[in-house]
């Protein structure tokens, strides 16, 4: 069977560390058997078809095919389509109202449960606001990302230590929907 994937890649090509051109990571990703590569922005989003039903070993592979290559370890998620969608489709802020850069998604390597944000006050940073998901967090920050104080908090050094997160604005988590077809 089939199933149409996103790999995630965290931290390439921002503020000219961690370069991969897109054409060679669609290469380094054919070459490794995933088929029908599309790569979306510059940030480290790709779309692939794999006969494997192991999310962690397509990214384990994708992650030491990198290092190879581009000679730096970059975190990757891989994550079904069908995931993805459940995530859009949980989304407890109203997403059709908000503009895209209110609204972000961190997608984690794993389950997080609340206690690692149980010394953050919710009504300190209002208007600002986060809910968790499944192997998510959903962020509201009116203001964009950049100016985000929570986003700050939810980011410590320490919080997510052990675990592998990276975020994407609202219209990256409806595009990578609409490319893997779920």
């Amino acid at each position: 069977m089939t199933t149409r994937y996103a790999a995630l890649l965290r931290g390439i090509n921002v503020g000219g560390n961690k370069k991969v051109p897109m054409t060679e990571l669609r290469t380094v990703m054919e070459e490794l058997g995933l088929r029908d590569v599309r790569t979306y922005l510059q940030s480290g989003n790709a779309v692939f078809t794999s006969d494997s039903d192991d999310e962690k070993a397509v990214a384990d592979a994708l992650e030491k095919a990198i290092a190879e290559r581009f000679g730096f370890t970059v975190d990757c998620l891989v994550r079904e389509g069908t995931y993805l969608r459940r995530v859009a489709e949980a989304c407890p802020f109203p997403a059709a109202s908000l503009e895209a850069k209110q609204l972000h998604v961190t997608y984690f390597s794993e389950e997080v449960g609340p206690e690692r944000f149980a010394d953050i006050d919710p009504a300190a940073y209002l208007p600002e606001e986060f809910r968790l998901g499944e192997r998510a967090l959903y962020l509201y920050a009116p203001e964009g990302l950049g100016r985000s104080k929570l986003a700050d908090a939810l980011s410590r050094p320490g919080r997510l230590q052990g675990i592998v997160a990276t975020s994407r604005n609202w219209n990256t988590v409806t595009k990578l929907v609409e490319l893997t077809g779920a």
